[in-house]
């Protein structure tokens, strides 16, 4: 048995996968584990190394070469363990062919990720033009016997997307990728070669049915769903009645951090109340989970990453309805332990956030209108700080709304 652990969540999840077999007298015969940061291998044999996210670099390649040398190690006979989480597309990012060259990969998603482009989209524009996305790594340990164990952190939890779908067919044909991009805006964008190999003869990616897959099972083990769950547990042992809610977030991240909030202070606070708190609770907390967008356009030297920009809408919303956000704290956070290319997970917002930004000398709306999330929240004391969480389900949201005693 080989172990392969790729993502943000890779250093946990191999831990929890050699312990795992260790309970039952196994242990890998070797493996790699790569991830956005250094760890001690967590067995013997099991190599581990470091790639670049979110724009994938000279690590990535690297990272890219040992996934290779560590794949061929695993012959016919062999089990194959690969432990697939968020951010693999980036960290492991290395060019399909010679007709891209390894700058055309970063800038590819740099053009992606400023655009607002959907997750879905931008995975399958970087998992056509790179070598382990799109189910190439099944290709390359096929006939091997692989079982993927996957962390979900894309709506609909759809293994082809998670991680740029390593081991899973990919059902995005070329011309139906480019139809996607059309509306985005992005097109012109896109470095040229990369247009060239999406536009012309690019030999087409595995499909289901393909022989890579006969040997292939890939199960999800964690969702949003699991870490909404968590959060709506930790809330009612502090007392509160809870609200979990089902559907993803998306879109704009300022638009919805604004939407949310005024819903929180607005007339539906008062429908679930009746409906749903006990005598005695000590408010409501709301949940919600995704991963929002958040379209820089050509706004040059911002700081911020999208549950920041949620979380500083969020106090603009706050700031404005005066009294009746009396009570309220939002917290937006990845579940990653990071959000954006910044030293922060998210934020902590309230009515006072707002006010507290200007009092240090900064207009939060002018932040908020550049995308200068970072820059504000840390005026008023408000981020949180970034650390490796050990997992990687997207993005949660957390309100809660205490009662007014006495």
């Amino acid at each position: 048995m080989h172990l392969l652990a790729v993502g943000k969540a890779a250093h946990e999840m191999a831990r929890a996968a050699v312990a795992a077999l260790a309970a039952r007298g196994v242990a890998p015969a070797g493996g790699l584990v790569v991830a956005h940061h250094p760890a001690p291998p967590p067995a013997p044999g099991v190599d581990v190394a470091v790639g670049d996210h979110p724009i994938p670099g000279a690590a990535s390649l690297r990272a890219a070469a040992a996934l290779g040398v560590a794949a061929a190690r695993i012959g016919p006979a062999d089990l194959g363990v690969v432990l697939v989480s968020g951010g693999m597309s980036s960290l492991v990012a290395s060019p399909i062919d010679a007709r891209l060259a390894a700058d055309d990969l970063a800038a590819t998603s740099r053009a992606l990720l400023a655009a607002g482009v959907p997750i879905d989209v931008v995975n399958a524009v970087r998992k056509r033009v790179s070598r382990w996305g799109a189910g190439r790594l099944a290709r390359a340990l096929a006939p091997a016997r692989v079982l993927s164990l996957v962390v979900s952190d894309v709506a609909g939890d759809d293994p082809a997307v998670i991680g740029s779908g390593p081991c899973a067919p990919d059902p995005w044909t070329a011309a139906a990728l480019r139809d996607a991009l059309a509306p985005t805006g992005v097109w012109s964008a896109l470095p040229p070669r990369v247009r060239l190999f999406l536009d012309g003869d690019a030999v087409e990616t595995p499909k289901a049915g393909d022989p890579a897959f006969a040997r292939v099972d890939v199960q999800i083990v964690r969702t949003n769903a699991d870490a909404r769950a968590a959060a709506a547990d930790a809330a009612r042992a502090s007392g509160y009645a809870m609200v979990i809610h089902d559907g993803w977030l998306a879109g704009e991240a300022a638009p919805l951090g604004r939407a949310l909030t005024q819903a929180l202070t607005g007339t539906l606070v008062g429908t679930l109340v009746a409906a749903d708190v006990s005598e005695g609770a000590r408010g409501i907390a709301h949940v919600w989970g995704g991963e929002p967008t958040v379209t820089l356009g050509p706004t040059p030297h911002t700081r911020g990453g999208r549950m920041q920009e949620l979380a500083l809408a969020a106090a603009a919303a706050l700031h404005e309805a005066g009294s009746r956000a009396r009570g309220i704290g939002v917290l937006a956070a990845g579940t990653d332990g990071r959000d954006g290319p910044t030293d922060a997970a998210g934020a902590v917002v309230d009515a006072t956030t707002w006010a507290a930004v200007r009092a240090r000398g900064r207009d939060p709306a002018a932040d908020l209108a550049a995308h200068r999330s970072y820059d504000a929240l840390d005026a008023a004391g408000a981020l949180l700080p970034a650390a490796p969480s050990g997992t990687n389900v997207a993005d949660v949201v957390l309100a809660l709304r205490a009662w007014e005693t006495g």
